[in-house]
């Protein structure tokens, strides 16, 4: 943890020396370049942020990445990774309802941010969904009539943009998966859902080595779950 912690503030200071850096020698121009080891470094948070589930370091890391956003402010993907990370944060945080509104409110507005320098739009639309789904679960009784239609429509909106895309079949999967069976939803009905993803997940491709790729393991998870219980209602 404490080579973790040393690590992170390293990867923090470079980003921050970069950003001073950019500033110094592009003070009587604009300049939209990122300055080298940027893509180094950023793939490096990146990589921190989709391997701990621990709420306080995505904290910490979505701060980062809005350094990296001011480094590369042309660069749609450090804010979509910060609204990433601020939404993961609210799955595993221990925190009340409110403050995880909050924090969703922030990744809303990474989203936003991303969203005006023309990143990948069935990629943020998912992510969107995403984070509506999160939004359902600070409060399900009260807020599934609102948020569970939200997330079926953005879904819909991502998988239109770009039916390879496996992410938006996630957590459209996902959405049914925690929709009461007298609604329609429950374990059985999503089953098809998560298959019908891994089978997208399988022929994917990013487009880059920074472009968003999370999910499969999750898919995978889901769907060994269902091969666990079949196999102990079979004995």
């Amino acid at each position: 943890m404490k080579k973790s912690l040393i690590a992170l503030a390293l990867a923090a200071a470079s980003f921050s020396a970069a950003a001073q850096t950019t500033a110094t020698k592009s003070a009587p121009a604009t300049t939209t370049a990122a300055p080298a080891g940027y893509a180094e470094l950023l793939g490096a948070t990146i990589a921190q942020v989709m391997n701990t589930g621990d709420a306080a370091e995505l904290k910490a890391l979505a701060t980062k990445l809005e350094r990296a956003a001011a480094v590369a402010p042309a660069d749609w993907l450090p804010r979509y990774y910060q609204a990433y990370a601020l939404l993961i944060n609210v799955f595993q945080s221990q925190e009340d309802g409110d403050a995880k509104d909050a924090t969703l409110d922030q990744a809303e507005a990474a989203l936003a941010q991303a969203r005006k320098l023309k990143g990948d739009e069935s990629e943020l639309l998912t992510l969107q969904a995403y984070i509506y789904q999160a939004r359902l679960g600070i409060s399900p009784m009260l807020r599934s009539m609102k948020y569970s239609r939200m997330v079926t429509e953005t879904v819909t909106q991502a998988k239109a943009l770009n039916p390879a895309n496996p992410r938006p079949y996630l957590v459209g999967a996902n959405n049914v998966y925690y929709t009461p069976s007298m609604f329609g939803g429950g374990a059985e009905a999503a089953k098809p859902l998560y298959e019908e993803a891994k089978a997208k997940y399988t022929a994917f491709r990013p487009t880059s080595p920074l472009a968003p790729s999370w999910g499969q393991n999750q898919v995978l998870g889901r769907l060994k779950k269902y091969e666990v219980a079949s196999a102990q209602a079979a004995k």
